[in-house]
Order: structure tokens, then sequence, then C-alpha cells
């Protein structure tokens, strides 16, 4: 059974807890990659080209003898053709509609109608989750991003969600060992390529995940510091706690998080539904 030790707000170790059984789960990074993947499939947009796109011209043309406004005879090519100027019986034609002329329709335009959505079993979902958190504890997968304290996993005692101000926040992730990793996140670039004028301009490193276990002070306090993010401790899922599917994120846990995923059983196949939980 894995355990860690409780810090308080002024950065000095209070006691030594017994974490759940979620952090004991085998880390099987192939399952975390499979779940993060299914999550990113989920969130991608639909998109694909209007559909009357490079159709709207009243583009025909006859391949008929003696047709009236034909093609036949004039060495051209079969190619779908509206009309631009006439005189008497000739024409001046300009390609249209048909892939490859000026204005026309794409041949195989992406379609608005097919789906990126996957499935991922619910177990392999809950799984997946245990074995990313369980990563959280181990400090050579987490060391491969960030750079760590001695004391992994990092948990604070309940005070911590009752923290109002960003400059309170910064300080107890500095009296409790991040001032390194706090520098590393620091860093802002701005991104080569096309990308910055999509609304991407800059690249900003992924930083500490607080998690919490209910919606508090903390989450708009927290907000401010670059690279930070907050999640509610029922909301976890493979892609915040292994960000790009590499296992072993640095996480400061709440002690009332930590204990509401004991007593709930979160993320195991016992877990407590929300009926149970309402009564």
């Amino acid at each position: 059974m894995t355990t860690a030790k409780i810090f308080s707000l002024q950065g000095t170790e209070l006691k030594s807890i017994s974490l759940p059984e979620q952090f004991d789960e085998e880390i099987n990074q192939d399952l975390i990659k499979r779940a993060v993947l299914v999550l990113q499939q989920n969130s991608r947009q639909r998109y694909g080209a209007f559909e009357e796109a490079g159709k709207r011209p009243s583009a025909k043309l006859s391949k008929r003898r003696r047709d009236y406004r034909g093609s036949y005879g004039k060495g051209i090519s079969r190619v779908s053709r509206k009309i631009m100027w006439k005189r008497g019986s000739q024409f001046g034609w300009e390609g249209a509609f048909s892939p490859g002329t000026k204005g026309g329709r794409k041949a195989h335009p992406p379609k608005p109608e097919k789906l990126f959505s996957a499935k991922i079993n619910k177990k392999e979902k809950r799984k997946s989750i245990r074995s990313a958190i369980a990563a959280t504890a181990v400090k050579d997968f987490v060391s491969v991003r960030h750079k760590v304290p001695n004391h992994i996993p990092i948990v604070v005692e309940s005070k911590f969600e009752s923290l109002n101000k960003t400059k309170q926040v910064k300080d107890l992730l500095l009296k409790i060992g991040l001032k390194d990793e706090l520098e590393r996140i620091s860093d802002k670039r701005i991104r080569a390529g096309k990308g910055k004028t999509r609304n991407r301009k800059y690249k900003i490193k992924r930083g500490p995940l607080i998690v919490i276990s209910d919606h508090c002070f903390l989450e708009k306090a927290s907000r401010n510091l670059q690279g930070i993010e907050t999640s509610l401790v029922e909301n976890l899922n493979a892609e915040v706690l292994a960000p790009g599917a590499i296992p072993g994120r640095l996480v400061v846990w709440s002690e009332t998080a930590i204990t509401k995923m004991g007593k709930e059983k979160l993320f195991t196949n016992n877990q407590v539904k929300k009926e149970e939980k309402a009564k």
C-alpha cells in the first residue's frame, strides 16, 4: 500500500496517510494511450465542404451530332462547360462543375457526415485512469516531464481548497518544493508556422495538475498561474493525467480529494453510483 505525507499551508509535514487502492494499480502504458486517443477522437469537430460548392453554375455540354450548343466536332475535351459568350452558332465556353476546372467542385471533398468518434469499454476506461493515477506516484515516470521534489505524491491538507488568492497558491507551491517546476513552466514561446494566425500563437509548457474534491475558491485562484490546471477528482481522465499519452504528470492532491476517491471507490469496478451518493 502506497503512503504519502500531508503538507500544511505553511509547507510543513503534518502526518502520513495510506493512499487508496487506485494508486496500487499496475501501470499499463498501452491502455493509457488507447484511452487518450479515444478522448482525442471524440473531441474532434466534424467539418466538410459546402454541399453546393462548385456545383452552382449551369454547366452542361452536349456530345451529340448536330445538337445545338454541342461540342461534337469541335476538337475539345468532353468536360462540362458554361457559356461565356455566343455569336450565332458559335459559343465561347469555360470549364465548370467538373473537378479540375476553374471554380469546379472537388473530386473527394471532406464530408461533414463523417464520424470521428470512437468507443472504449467502461472497465478499460476505468483501468486506464487508475493506471494513470498510479503513475503520478512513481518518481521515475513524473521526472520525465517535470522537475519534482523527493516527496511524490504531493498531498496538501484540506484547507488548501479554501485559498482564494493567486499569490497564496503560488507561495504554497514554493513551500512544498516546486520552485524549479514553476520556473520551468514560466517559459512561453511563440509557435513556429501558421498556427500563430490560428488562435494558438504561444506554446506553453504543461505544469502541475491540482486535484480538488468540489468546486471552491481555489479554481479561480490558480487560474492565472501559467501551465497549471485544476480538476475535480471525479472528472479525472486519462488525457488530463497523462497528456500526450505519456504517463507521469505532477499532481498536487488535496486531502479531501484523496479521501473522496477512497470512500466512493472512484474509477473502480465497485464505484459508488450517483443514486447512492444522493441518499
